[in-house]
């Protein structure tokens, strides 16, 4: 499973741009990185393990501001098509999954 974090958050005051500084860190701490700005993107081993990184997340949410988390199958991520200008870059691929015994 992808877990995939899309927000708009205001930044036109200091403690706005505290909070979405403060938002984007703990998105980085749990694990996420950035696909581009203001999209961030997790790899889950499954959807019980995406949603519990969703609702951490939700509950960090700044006041003010919308966020927005999609969750979907490995499967369709890999559908994604990417554009850039004119050439289409390949899709890159899935981080290594660690196995347990």
């Amino acid at each position: 499973m992808w877990v995939i974090a899309l927000f708009d958050l205001p930044t036109d005051t200091k403690a706005e741009r505290k909070d979405y500084a403060r938002f984007r860190k703990t998105l980085l701490d749990d694990g996420f990185t950035m696909m581009q700005y203001s999209v961030y993107i997790r790899y889950c081993a499954s959807i019980e393990n995406a949603t519990l990184h969703v609702d951490r997340m939700g509950k960090r949410t700044p006041p003010e501001g919308e966020v927005r988390f999609l969750t979907i199958t490995d499967n369709q991520f890999g559908r994604m098509r990417i554009f850039a200008g004119r050439t289409r870059k390949p899709v890159p691929p899935p981080p290594a999954q660690l196995e347990f015994f």
